[in-house]
Order: structure tokens, then sequence, then C-alpha cells
């Protein structure tokens, strides 16, 4: 059985690019890979990119010099999960604290890890998780 190695990527479908780059390279002191008016791309780790995209403006396939990007596109608040270490839960739950993030709530979950629901400019919910969740 073939099996995918890591999600490489996930997007997000916002309403002001600029405001949604500048909260998610503040909140993750992550660079910024690529960037133009209608997405931009910022590395996470490792191999792992979070995809900002101006809503609808993909709604129409991208062709490229190696092949053509089918058009997609999203709407309404979205979830995602950013993975953490353990022994930086209180430092982020002070970071965002100190940053005027409300964090929305926390789970202790039955496997031992805890997550942290807080949510973005465009109201997605944004999770930190410590190890365990899916176990």
């Amino acid at each position: 059985m073939l099996k995918p190695t890591h999600i490489a990527e996930t997007a997000l479908y916002v309403d002001d690019l600029p405001r949604a780059v500048q909260f998610y390279t503040k909140l993750f002191a992550c660079p910024v890979l690529r960037c133009d008016d209608r997405f931009c791309a910022l590395h996470i780790a490792d191999e792992q990119v979070l995809l900002l995209f101006l809503r609808g403006s993909s709604k129409q396939p991208m062709a490229l010099s190696g092949g053509n990007i089918p058009a997609h596109d999203g709407a309404g608040p979205l979830h995602v999960c950013f993975g953490i270490q353990a022994i930086e839960l209180n430092p982020w739950v002070q970071w965002l604290e100190a940053h005027g993030i409300a964090i929305e709530s926390r789970v202790e979950w039955p496997g031992g890890a805890t997550s942290l629901y807080f949510r973005d400019p465009d109201r997605h919910a944004v999770e930190l998780a410590t190890p365990g969740l899916w176990r």
C-alpha cells in the first residue's frame, strides 16, 4: 500500500491577504517563501507550508510552465492545527495573551495532549496541539 509521508501544505482562504500574512508570520516567526497579490506561501517547518489565498482569487485554473493548478477556493471559518512541543504549552499561552490573541478554548485530550484554540483575523479556528493528539 502506498502512503504519503506527511502533509506538505495546507491552505486557508482569507479576505485580507496582507493582514493574514502579518498575523501568521508574527505568530510563528516563519519566513515567506513566495508571495504575490493572490497568495502567500509560509514556511512552517521542514517541508510543511501554509498557503494563504485571497478568497476568490483561485477560482480559475492557473497555468504554469510545468502544468495547470486546478481551481479551488473556500468559504467560512475553517480549521487548522499546528503541533507544538508539550514543554512550550505555557509559553504559548503567555505569548498569545501578551499579543492580545484570546484563547477560545483549551482541551485536555484522553491521550494526554492539550490543545489551545483561538481565531485568526478571518475567524478561522487555529489550534496548537501538544504530542499525543492522535495516538
